[in-house]
């Protein structure tokens, strides 16, 4: 249907190619973008299907990352964790992050299909085991497998979506998929209400991370290889480039991501390192500065972490329709210039305006991680896409880990640890200047924003 043009200047999207039209969208869309959010994207049957089952396997891998933040007092309580060795624990079983990258590598080796079942049921049988631990080491070591298999699932499913949804609906996408994901947090603070009274206590909710085994017949059955990665084997095929040096080939994703297109790799990695060094305590240490500083009751917590969780749905989905009409890179740089602003004022207000700044500092949040998925999934091409993915997790848990240091360091100075958090949000303003020399993805095909070379 054929809709009237609206009159006075006017804001154009790059078109796929120079043989279709222009597709022009008033000024005005920029500043209310909300009106957009139920607009769904043209989808076939196949692709809503994927949505839905790669979406529910990723709602249960954040909910086994939330688990651990709800119940960590109990679990301390019940396997002796003492309070000297807590932080060495956590930052092993974070450290899981890092191995991601060799199973991102092997999907642009053997495909997406195949490790995205492999890493689903890694952080499925993972999160169960972790139920029976008897030690602090056994527990350790579970839940430092189970995140590597829960990091490879979050980015392989983002690189899914990627490349079997349309150019125009990519970022609704991802937006979607994390929407889903994001209730995994709900369910979680939802079960964590009951934890002093279920059989087992925290054991319990470990268990249910049993349940997405049920999705993956419905998997193996309805889920084929990506056709962008089934065209890139194809054309290696042709050129008979697996008969040569195999051990090489196995290596070229990660040779190829530094040599073929270093602006992009590098501009990604910083934007990456930088806004996690930034942000991660102020995400981390939120329920604590609410309990802490203004007295909230744990089951507070839980109602507004049930609360974000359903803002999620919203939240994501409107962030992935920003990306799509007002472009990538806009969206991405809207997103960064509010984030320290509002963490600052999260780290400083009182009262009832606390849930509310909390709710637009998460939405913010949304919308940088979406964007920002969703723009290196396009950067890069189809043969090593997934190492690039796996690359950025990597930089994203160096940026962690500094954070904490550096907010100690700096919490020594200031003498307060929200202080500290607000300070180190200013690294934020970098960012956006790193995002104006990237290119504009939105709109245009994988083969457009990132050419095999």
């Amino acid at each position: 249907m054929e809709t009237k043009k609206p009159d006075g200047p006017q804001t154009v999207v790059r078109p796929l190619s120079e043989s279709e039209p222009v597709k022009k969208w008033p000024k005005w869309v920029w500043f209310v973008p909300f009106l957009f959010t139920l607009k769904l994207p043209h989808l076939n049957r196949y692709q809503w299907r994927l949505l839905g089952l790669v979406g529910f396997a990723s709602l249960f891998n954040r909910y086994d990352l939330a688990i651990l933040q709800m119940a960590l007092p109990q679990i301390q309580t019940s396997l002796g964790i003492t309070t000297t060795h807590l932080n060495n624990n956590i930052a092993i079983i974070q450290a899981g992050a890092l191995p991601a990258f060799l199973l991102m590598l092997a999907a642009d080796r053997v495909g997406r299909r195949r490790l995205l079942i492999i890493t689903i049921v890694g952080y499925t049988v993972m999160t169960g085991l972790t139920a029976f631990s008897t030690s602090v080491a056994m527990f350790v070591a579970t839940q430092f497998f189970s995140r590597m298999f829960v990091t490879a699932e979050m980015l392989l499913s983002a690189v899914v979506i990627a490349e079997e949804f349309p150019p125009d609906a990519r970022g609704r996408g991802v937006g979607a998929l994390a929407a889903m994901a994001a209730t995994g947090f709900g369910l979680a603070a939802l079960f964590f209400a009951f934890v002093d009274v279920m059989p087992f206590g925290w054991r319990t909710l470990y268990f249910i991370g049993f349940v997405p085994l049920v999705i993956l017949s419905s998997l193996r059955r309805n889920l084929p290889e990506t056709a962008q990665f089934q065209k890139q084997q194809a054309a290696r095929a042709q050129k008979n480039l697996d008969q040569e040096e195999p051990f090489m080939a196995n290596l070229q994703p990660m040779i190829d991501l530094v040599r073929a297109y270093p602006g992009r790799f590098w501009g990604i990695s910083l934007l990456v390192f930088i806004y996690t060094f930034a942000t991660e305590v102020a995400f981390f240490y939120d329920p604590t500065y609410l309990q802490d500083a203004h007295g909230w009751q744990p089951w507070q917590i839980s109602m507004l972490t049930i609360v974000g969780g359903f803002l999620a749905l919203f939240g994501n989905t409107l962030a992935g329709n920003v990306g799509d009409l007002m472009g990538r890179k806009r969206a991405t740089i809207l997103f960064l210039v509010c984030m320290p602003i509002f963490i600052s004022v999260f780290y400083n207000a009182a009262g009832w305006f606390l849930p509310v700044i909390w709710a637009i500092m998460l939405f913010a949040m949304m919308g940088i991680n979406v964007s920002v998925d969703t723009m290196s999934t396009e950067l890069y091409p189809t043969s090593y896409r997934s190492t690039a993915a796996g690359a950025r997790a990597i930089v994203a848990a160096l940026g962690a880990a500094l954070s904490q240091v550096v907010h100690g360091l700096i919490f020594g100075f200031v003498g307060s640890q929200w202080t500290a958090v607000s300070i180190m949000s200013i690294f934020i303003f970098l960012t956006p200047f790193i995002v104006a020399r990237l290119p504009e993805t939105s709109g245009r095909s994988l083969d457009e924003t990132a050419p095999e070379r």
